[in-house]
């Protein structure tokens, strides 16, 4: 680990060049942390992910934070979560400082419209790759599209979808997968 500088200076570029929000920098994170500098492995970033996504609160934010504590304990969790808020909050700053100059300008209005589809592909594209890391198949795909059309069509509170599906991986694992 080269210290908590590098490790401001690469949350810092992480939440800088992201637009689309924490989930849009899951791929950006990843070959920052696990391929260029080798601080976690690839499954140790997997099972983060899991975590920052069960917390509450921003998911960039939980997951720098907890890579992080994994580097250098309680400073570079303060470091690595100040490196990836910082931008987001500068650019919020300059924006609410002249957001009444350009509020009905209609190049920034389609400049926007343009920007959607581009988020969306950024938030897919590590939404497969992770559902290929965690080794979702067609034959358990059911799972994530069951769990979304329950949050989504029946309402039902995510907070429950992640304690039935602990309480069925648990089951699974203890009672039904063939020990290898």
């Amino acid at each position: 680990m080269e210290g908590l500088g590098e490790a401001f200076i690469t949350f810092f570029k992480i939440g800088m060049f992201t637009l689309g929000g924490g989930y849009a920098m899951i791929p950006i994170i990843e070959t920052e942390v696990v391929d260029k500098h080798r601080w976690i492995s690839k499954e140790e970033f997997l099972d983060l992910i899991a975590i920052a996504q069960s917390c509450p609160g921003v998911f960039a934010i939980n997951i720098s934070t907890f890579i992080g504590y994994k580097l250098m304990k309680r400073r570079g969790a303060i470091t690595c979560a100040l490196g990836t808020a910082l931008p987001s909050f500068l650019i919020i700053l300059l924006i609410a400082m002249f957001f009444h100059q350009f509020q009905d300008n209609p190049v920034v209005a389609a400049i926007f419209r343009g920007i959607r589809p581009a988020v969306v592909a950024l938030i897919a594209v590590p939404t497969f790759n992770l559902a290929k890391s965690a080794k979702i198949s067609w034959v358990n795909c059911w799972i994530p599209i069951g769990g979304a059309l329950l949050i989504w069509l029946m309402g039902i509170s995510p907070i429950f979808i992640i304690l039935a599906a602990a309480i069925g991986g648990w089951i699974y694992g203890k009672y039904i997968k063939p020990t290898e």
